[in-house]
């Protein structure tokens, strides 16, 4: 059963009185009560695209290349700050609400969290939590480590596209899956030349979308079934090798 607000008394602490304070608004405020798992969704994607468009906004595209996004000092703090919070807030809703079905508490979420984030860096953690003594030197072997422990937690699956949500945008699942299958050693799509920056690039892909437009095609559904295929080859292609 999920613990009820004290109306005497607000918690100390920044995350108890957080807790506390969701938990008194879905008692007492209508619209907050009616929330569900599936109607936060939506909030919950758009708030995640807010962070992601004011880190954004502090780096113009002309300033990126293609080693990556610049380290810029432009973002708007306080923006980011709210943006945060709202997230959190998508965060402490869905733990509330399972809570209050007995399910699980945001105590549960965090521990959780925790412990994976122990368990998953065993190049800086020993399991007992305590640090190591020293530290893996490149990213490649903190990555071969991280992947190493994943696998080892789902010893039976041998799709490397497991876990990548259908729901993503056909874009994001094609770079994530070619992500994936990299890491994993598996063949790759082929390439294709691309320009020099990532403004040169994005101009580019706006171009492809206006040309399968103007030829009737959609481009977020045919690039969704080209990862589909490819998502497919995959395992026929490590089977057959």
């Amino acid at each position: 059963m999920a613990s009820q607000p004290d109306a005497g008394s607000i918690p100390a602490g920044e995350v108890q009185e957080l807790l506390y304070v969701i938990a008194a608004l879905r008692e007492h405020c209508p619209w907050m009560g009616a929330l569900t798992h599936a109607s936060l969704v939506e909030y919950l994607l758009e708030e995640a695209f807010e962070v992601a468009e004011t880190i954004e906004a502090a780096a113009p595209a002309g300033e990126r290349d293609a080693a990556g996004p610049v380290d810029v000092q432009g973002i708007d703090d306080d923006e980011l700050l709210g943006e945060l919070g709202d997230v959190l807030l998508q965060v402490v809703l869905h733990a509330r609400l399972a809570e209050e079905r007995g399910a699980f508490t945001f105590d549960d979420v965090a521990r959780g969290l925790s412990a994976k984030m122990v368990r998953r860096n065993p190049h800086v953690f020993r399991r007992d939590g305590s640090l190591q003594d020293t530290f893996p030197a490149t990213v490649q072997e903190i990555v071969q480590k991280w992947d190493a422990v994943k696998r080892a937690e789902r010893p039976g699956r041998r799709d490397p596209f497991a876990g990548i949500p259908q729901a993503l945008p056909a874009l994001a699942r094609a770079q994530k899956s070619i992500d994936r299958a990299a890491r994993a050693g598996e063949a790759l799509p082929p390439k294709a030349p691309i320009p020099g920056t990532e403004e040169e690039l994005g101009e580019l892909l706006l171009a492809v979308v206006h040309s399968a437009r103007t030829s009737g095609f959609d481009a977020e559904r045919a690039l969704r079934g080209a990862v589909r295929r490819y998502q497919q080859r995959v395992p026929q292609q490590h089977h057959q090798g």
